[in-house]
């Protein structure tokens, strides 16, 4: 069987899962985590940058959020970027500290995160999909070309089929332990 072939599918099976991974850190769940401000971008320096490149962020305690800027002069721009992102948490700045409180979840919306995890996963499962299809292809063309015999054609198509499979109940033990941890009270 074709290993580099199958190496490659698998590496981009993996982004697939990783990719959804990292959307559902960022997902609030009443927890604090620095996951939350991956996405969090900052107008410093005359361009928009990533939080991390401009502060460190901590987690005292389950509840808070410390974000230390490295330079006074971008606090300011932190505390708008916070206040204009969907996080719906108001930063205190106090210095080159601010401080933010993850307030806990109510009921309906740990559901409506709940509807949101079940999207990206079937986002992700998609794109898992997607690349199964593209390998599909590409064993078909090698049939055609006569690279590959009708057996090796069926075997390769076997083996994608069970990396599929594999892959799309990663993602599904993914949602399992994020809508636990969202109904989490």
């Amino acid at each position: 069987m074709n290993d580099s072939f199958f190496k490659d599918v698998e590496s981009k099976m993996q982004k697939c899962v990783d990719a959804t991974r990292a959307e559902f850190a960022a997902i609030r769940t009443g927890r604090a985590t620095p996951a939350l401000l991956d996405r969090l971008h900052v107008d410093a320096y005359g361009q928009s940058v990533p939080l991390k490149q401009v502060a460190g962020i901590a987690t005292p305690d389950a509840r808070t959020l410390v974000i230390t800027a490295y330079d006074k002069g971008v606090v300011g721009e932190i505390r708008k970027a916070i206040e204009k992102s969907d996080l719906g948490m108001s930063p205190n700045v106090d210095g080159t500290t601010i401080r933010m409180s993850v307030p806990p979840l109510n009921e309906e919306r740990r559901r409506e995160l709940v509807k949101v995890i079940k999207k990206k996963s079937e986002d992700g499962k998609i794109a898992l999909r997607n690349v199964r299809h593209k390998a599909h292809d590409d064993i078909k063309g090698q049939l055609k070309s006569s690279t590959i015999t009708e057996d090796e054609s069926k075997r390769m198509q076997e083996h994608l089929q069970k990396l599929t499979d594999r892959y799309s109940k990663d993602i599904d033990v993914l949602v399992v332990t994020k809508e636990k941890e969202v109904m989490e009270v």
